[in-house]
C-alpha cells in the first residue's frame, strides 16, 4: 500500500475539553488507512496583521508549511454566536497569506460542525463555505455534516461512547477519504 495521505484536521477551540477536539481524536480513530489525521490545535497561532507578511513570525511559517505539506485538511468547528470562533477565522487567514499563496489553495476539504445544541453548527459550517472558495481546494459536498446533541457523546476520558455519532463519523471520514484520493491523483 502507498503511504497515506495526511490530513490537518483543525479543530475550531482552544478549550482543554473541546468537543471539536474530541470529535478530532475519534475521527483519526475512525479513518481508513489511506489517510492519516494530523490534528493541529491553534493555540500557537499568533494574530494575523498583514504588517507583519514582511517578516511572518514563526508560528506563521510553522503553521503554513505543515498546510503545504498536507494532502487535505478538515476543519472541525464549533459554532460561536452564529459563525466560527474568531481562532478559526485567525488561522484561515494566517494560512491563507500571503495574498495568492495560499497554503490551502488545491487542498481538498471537509467540514464537521458540531453542537450541544439541536442546530448542530451548521451557520459555522456555512459560513466556512463561504470563506474557503478562491483559497482552498474542493470542498467535500455530501455528506454534509453538522453534528448535534454531543454534549452526551463522550465519557469523561473523551472517549466516543454514542454509537449512532460512531456510525455517522465513520461514514463521513471514509467519504472525505475518497474525496482526498481523488483529488490527490
Amino acid at each position: 500500500m502507498a503511504h497515506p495521505h495526511t490530513i490537518v484536521v483543525l479543530p475550531g477551540s482552544l478549550r482543554k475539553e473541546s468537543f471539536s477536539l474530541k470529535i478530532a481524536k475519534a475521527l483519526a480513530t475512525l479513518a481508513p488507512d489511506t489517510i492519516k489525521l494530523d490534528i493541529v490545535t491553534l493555540h500557537e497561532i499568533s494574530f494575523f496583521n498583514q504588517d507583519l507578511e514582511a517578516a511572518p513570525p514563526a508560528d506563521w511559517l510553522k503553521f503554513r508549511e505543515t498546510l503545504h505539506r498536507a494532502s487535505g485538511v478538515l476543519f472541525v468547528t464549533p459554532e460561536y454566536n452564529r459563525s466560527i470562533p474568531g481562532v478559526l477565522k485567525n488561522a484561515i487567514d494566517v494560512g491563507s497569506r500571503p495574498y495568492g499563496k495560499s497554503s490551502f489553495n488545491g487542498k481538498p476539504v471537509g467540514i464537521v460542525s458540531n453542537s450541544p445544541g439541536p442546530l448542530g453548527g451548521v451557520s459555522a459550517a456555512k459560513h466556512l463555505q463561504q470563506i474557503l472558495p478562491g483559497i482552498s481546494g474542493p470542498i467535500l459536498q455530501q455528506p454534509e455534516i453538522y453534528l448535534n446533541g454531543i454534549g452526551d457523546a463522550f465519557d469523561d476520558k473523551g472517549e466516543l461512547i454514542k454509537e449512532s455519532l460512531q456510525t455517522v463519523l465513520k461514514q463521513y471520514i471514509d467519504a472525505f477519504a475518497a474525496h482526498v484520493e481523488k483529488h490527490n491523483k
